[in-house]
Formats: C-alpha cells, structure tokens, sequence
C-alpha cells in the first residue's frame, strides 16, 4: 500500500510514518502535488544475489550478430 503525505506532515510525524514503513507500507513524500520522495523500509529490501537467474533463461548465437543496417540506422538518430 501506497501513501502520499505532504513535506509539513513527513516533518511533523517522521516518527509515525516511519513505524507504518517498518510494518511494511510505502509512504511517498510531495511537495504539493509533485512527488518528490519514497520512503520505503530497508529490512524489506531483497538481497541481490550474484547468479540469482542462472538458467532461467539462454541467449542463442542470433544475439550476437550483426543489426539489419536499417535497425542500426534507427538506433544510431
């Protein structure tokens, strides 16, 4: 779950808000209407693992050749 306070709220309740973090929520922090932070917990936070994905998935020969000229000309404007 998602909350959005204003930056007069995320001074005054820093504590509070950041309790509702541990227990999980996500609190978005804006000044006005614009979004300018995510407070969101570290504990939650997965751990990346080197090699986490390993043989999920292969990448064949085809990957590796050359682009079509027309596709390397798009990518190259």
């Amino acid at each position: 779950m998602t909350t959005t306070v204003n930056v007069h709220t995320a001074k005054t309740e820093l504590s509070k808000l950041l309790a509702r973090v541990e227990a999980g929520e996500e609190i978005v922090i804006a000044r006005g209407t614009v979004p300018v932070a995510r407070l969101v917990s570290v504990a939650t936070q997965k751990k990346r693992v080197p090699g986490m994905y390993k043989g999920l998935f292969t990448v064949g020969p085809e990957f590796f050749e050359p682009l079509p000229k027309d596709e390397l000309d798009a990518w190259e404007k």
